[in-house]
This record gives structure tokens, C-alpha cells and sequence, in this order.
């Protein structure tokens, strides 16, 4: 990947100084990770909560990836008129804001509030995302660009290993009522009851906004190194930067890969739940295995790219992810949460090897290419509620896989441009 031609560059006297600002920026990947990975156990929670059938559930998906799409190109030209660092400071205002809204959600009781927080929240980690995953690329030895974004989206990964045991053993505490048990309360308790559910989602989310504003904090105190930037200027609009180079294709693939990985996360539990009669305490774990694969799976990538090219790995990952998808479509007992379980090792290298693969050449239109595909995370918020529905109308959440299996066919078509491509990442 030649980001030279994208003007971008440091000059190697400050290389001494990229280390610091490299662990604040890899930070932030934990951050968001963690996040996003609370998502599963906070669908478990709620659907049970506020009794949601798995469409209701997905919306949560939906509040969290719409924000993608509608802040990214924002997000793309507040990055490109005040730079990086003024963009990673107001994704992290909207990051912890939306946390401190669990608040009032969770003492009014309301689905639609809990959503809301969500979309607030995912504002910030929208903008943090478009500053972020360019910036990382550009901090550091062009050639490196693939494996470093690799290397920082392991900490992602990490949080993804962490988050599902810290929020099962606050937010799943106890296993919730059931229909019947609901139905033999009166108003006045049934209200009781989903209100000290709903309050169990307040301290983890406090806590976090508290951290993220101390993060915001050092930001703002610490400099960052300046990209020093090539006087040429994109002169295309957002639709016409997607038919540069492998632009539009990643956006595509991009899309797509988005909407598996979240569907396969955000529903483990339910899966679990669902497909085997597994109880939240006990599937949580299997959430942690899962994140902690995604780690591994990050972390060998980044091992893997020294002596295979990233198109081709991403080539191998994607068959093996469709053949584990097969299985959990059309397998049963607990072999089928395996392989759901196994999907995540795979899936790992998916989102960073497509970044650096559609925005590889944009030149000038490096910046909004990156908001592109940023904003292809709305697949997040499509994708879950199609999988979803597939389960509400089939009344069987195995056949809901067939919306990954083909994501991931996508994925690899994707990979298969990259085919003829010789080895220079």
C-alpha cells in the first residue's frame, strides 16, 4: 500500500515520536470494542425486559450502525477542515454524553430512550472511527499500514473477549422472569420489576462515560503529530470519490461483512438461548470465547500478512467463514455454536484488511473514500433486522444465518479483484 501518493507522511526524525501517539490512538479501538460488545449482553437485557421479539431486539443494531451512516461524511469534513485530532475530540464527547444517557433512560423505563442513548453514543464513535482507522494508517511506514490498522483493531478485539463477561456479571445478574411469572404480577410490581432491570444497564455505562472523559482530557492536552499533507486536494464529490479505484467495491464488501459480524455477535446469546436452551449466565461465556478468538484471530493476522498477502488471507478467511456458516444453517445442537463461535476467529481480519484495501490508491480522495467506508457500517443497522425477521417469520434462528452465509460470499468476491495482485502491503 503506497500511501505516499496520498501526500501523506512524517519525516523519520519524529519516528522516535510516534509511540505515545500511537497507544492513545490504539486506545480508542479498545474503547469503541468494548462498546460495541456490550451490545450483545445490553439485547439479551432488554429483550427480556421489555418482552421484544428478535426484530424489536435488532433495533438496538439499528440505532447503533444508523449513526454510521449519518455522521460519516460529517465526520469526513470536520477531519478534513480542523484535522484529526478535533475529530477524535468531539467522537469522544458524543461517546461518553450517550453513556451518561442511560440514565434518564433507565429511570423512565423506555425502550425508545435506551435507542436513543445508543444512536447519541454511536455519534461519537461514528466520528472516532472516520478519524481514527485513515489516521492510524498514516502514523507510521506507508508499506506497514495494513498490519499496523490490524495490529491496533486487536484491541479491539480484546475489549470484544472482555465486554460480554464484565456485562453479563453486572447487567445479567440473575436470570429474568419469565411471561408467566410476569403474568402473575400486578401493575404496580410488573413496572417495579422492569425498572430494577432496566437500572442494572446504569453503573456499567456511568463508569465508562467517566473513563472516556478522562480520555478526552488527555487528548486534549497531548499533541499529536501533524500529517504533513499533499497540497492536492480531492476535487471529486462523495459519489464520485466511490468510482475511484477500489473504492466502490469496498464500500460494498464493507457493508456487508458489517452486517455478519454484528448479526453474529449481537445474537450469540440469543442463538444460544434459542437454538439449545442455554441460559444467559452460562452463553456469556461463549460470547468471551467468541471476542476472544476475534483477538486472536487480530492478533495472528497481523502475524499471518508478513508472509501472506492480506487480499489472499482475506480469500481464506471468507471460504472458511461461509463453510461454518453452512453448519450453523443447517446443523444442529450445540456443534451449531461452535462453528457460530468459530466464525469469529475468521471474521477478525475482515474489517481493517477491507479499509486498507478500498482506500489503497484513493490519493487526494483518501479522506472521503474513508468516510465512505465508515458510512458502509449502516450495514450494522440493516442487515440484524433482515436476519431477525428471517427468525420472527420461520419461528427457527438457524435459517437467519443465511444472511451471513451470503455476506460473507460477498466478502469474497471482494477479495477475488485482489487476486492478480502481487504482495506489496
Amino acid at each position: 500500500m503506497n500511501n505516499t501518493q496520498q501526500g501523506n507522511s512524517f519525516s523519520s526524525s519524529k519516528k522516535k515520536n510516534y509511540y505515545f501517539p500511537l497507544i492513545l490512538i490504539t486506545s480508542l479501538f479498545f474503547f469503541w470494542g468494548f462498546i460495541h460488545n456490550l451490545d450483545p449482553i445490553l439485547i439479551k437485557h432488554l429483550r427480556s425486559a421489555f418482552h421484544l421479539n428478535h426484530f424489536q431486539a435488532s433495533l438496538v443494531d439499528s440505532s447503533v450502525f444508523a449513526a454510521y451512516f449519518l455522521l460519516a461524511i460529517p465526520a469526513g469534513m470536520i477531519i478534513q477542515k480542523y484535522g484529526y485530532k478535533t475529530g477524535i475530540l468531539v467522537g469522544l464527547f458524543f461517546f461518553a454524553a450517550g453513556c451518561f444517557l442511560f440514565v434518564p433512560a433507565a429511570n423512565t423505563i423506555s425502550y425508545p430512550f435506551f435507542l436513543g442513548a445508543l444512536f447519541v453514543l454511536s455519534c461519537g464513535l461514528a466520528i472516532l472511527e472516520t478519524a481514527a482507522n485513515p489516521y492510524i494508517t498514516v502514523l507510521g511506514e506507508p508499506e506497514k499500514a495494513t498490519q499496523r490498522l490490524n495490529f491496533a483493531q486487536s484491541f479491539n478485539g480484546l475489549a470484544a473477549s472482555i465486554a460480554p463477561i464484565i456485562g453479563g456479571i453486572f447487567i445479567l445478574s440473575e436470570e429474568p422472569k419469565s411471561q408467566e411469572e410476569l403474568a402473575g404480577l400486578d401493575q404496580a410490581a410488573k413496572l417495579a420489576y422492569i425498572h430494577a432491570e432496566t437500572s442494572l444497564v446504569k453503573g456499567p455505562y456511568i463508569i465508562l462515560g467517566a473513563i472516556i472523559l478522562l480520555v478526552m482530557l488527555l487528548f486534549l492536552f497531548v499533541k499529536l503529530p501533524e500529517v504533513t499533507e499533499s497540497k492536492e486536494k480531492s476535487t471529486k464529490n462523495f459519489l464520485q470519490v466511490l468510482g475511484v479505484k477500489n473504492v466502490g467495491w469496498g464500500v460494498l464488501a464493507q457493508f456487508f461483512y458489517i452486517g455478519a459480524q454484528i448479526y453474529i455477535f449481537s445474537f450469540l446469546l440469543v442463538f444460544a438461548e434459542d437454538a439449545i436452551d442455554m441460559k444467559g449466565q452460562e452463553a456469556k461465556y461463549y460470547a468471551g470465547v467468541a471476542g476472544l478468538l476475534f483477538m486472536i484471530g487480530r492478533f495472528a493476522g497481523t502475524f499471518f500478512m508478513r508472509y501472506i498477502s492480506p487480499q489472499k488471507l482475506l480469500r481464506i478467511y471468507s471460504v472458511i467463514s461461509i463453510i461454518l456458516s453452512i453448519w450453523v444453517i443447517a446443523g444442529s445442537g450445540i456443534s451449531t455454536l461452535y462453528a457460530l463461535v468459530a466464525i469469529t476467529f475468521f471474521m477478525s481480519i475482515m474489517f481493517p484488511t477491507i479499509f486498507a484495501l478500498g482506500i489503497e490508491g484513493a490519493g487526494a480522495e483518501t479522506k472521503p473514500a474513508s468516510s465512505l467506508l465508515i458510512m458502509s457500517i449502516v450495514g450494522g443497522a440493516i442487515i440484524p433486522p433482515i436476519a431477525s425477521k428471517i427468525t420472527d417469520i420461520s419461528g427457527n434462528i438457524h435459517f437467519s444465518y443465511v444472511v451471513p452465509l451470503v455476506c460473507f460470499i460477498i466478502v469474497f468476491l471482494f477479495s477475488l479483484r485482489f487476486r492478480n495482485k502481487k504482495p506489496s502491503l
